[in-house]
């Protein structure tokens, strides 16, 4: 079963009605952080001062992931998360469509997104229950895996409301706010990258940032 952060972030972030991502354009730069956090949980990312390090030189076994690391040294995070977003994107709808978990239909028109659906519907179930389980538990979010942590983190800065409604951000803003905080033991540009990850969006929808 396939466990890097891109992919889990995207199918959190994938709606059935529209057939992909509830929002094309910051589901792109979520998966972007997602597989940043991924690569700094593995050992592969660090930071000096606010400049990305790269750790190693081996392939992580994750294409998507290898893809972001070749890009990574010499930016800082916030860079990263805009820079080759479309790329990343597609890169990890094709894994998930070789892992069986995507089917992806060419666009209707010359200029549309292609269509996407969810072929294995328990994976989605199952990947919404453990996020619900990290921001409706009692327990420390210290306890809480490193994964489940950064998944509820991102998926409420990217404003994925059938997984974060609106109500859950008032309700829980304090555990919210401390999935987001315990990032920073991993980098602590990294935590500042996701934590303003809104306002990355709002600049990435006028056309700034990369591509």
């Amino acid at each position: 079963m396939i466990e890097d952060l891109a992919c889990l972030t995207y199918l959190l972030a994938h709606d059935d009605t529209v057939e992909g991502p509830y929002d094309r354009s910051r589901t792109r730069l979520l998966v972007r952080a997602a597989a940043l956090v991924d690569l700094a949980s593995r050992g592969r990312l660090g930071e000096d001062g606010r400049t990305v390090t790269v750790s190693g030189t081996g392939p992580t076994g994750d294409p998507v992931l290898d893809g972001v690391l070749r890009d990574a040294a010499g930016h800082t995070w916030k860079q990263l998360v805009r820079h080759h977003r479309r790329r990343t994107l597609t890169e990890v709808e094709d894994r998930l469509v070789a892992a069986g978990v995507l089917a992806v239909q060419a666009p209707r028109t010359p200029f549309g997104t292609r269509r996407v659906t969810v072929t294995d519907r328990a994976v989605s179930a199952a990947l919404r229950a453990r996020v619900s389980a990290a921001l409706h538990g009692d327990g420390p979010v210290t306890a809480l895996p490193v994964a489940d942590a950064a998944l509820l983190a991102l998926a409420a800065a990217g404003g994925i409301r059938s997984v974060v409604s609106r109500r859950d951000r008032r309700t829980y803003r304090a555990r919210i706010d401390a999935c987001t905080g315990s990032l920073a033991a991993l980098a602590p540009g990294l935590e500042k990258a996701v934590r303003t990850l809104p306002m990355t969006m709002i600049a990435g929808q006028g056309g700034m940032g990369g591509s």
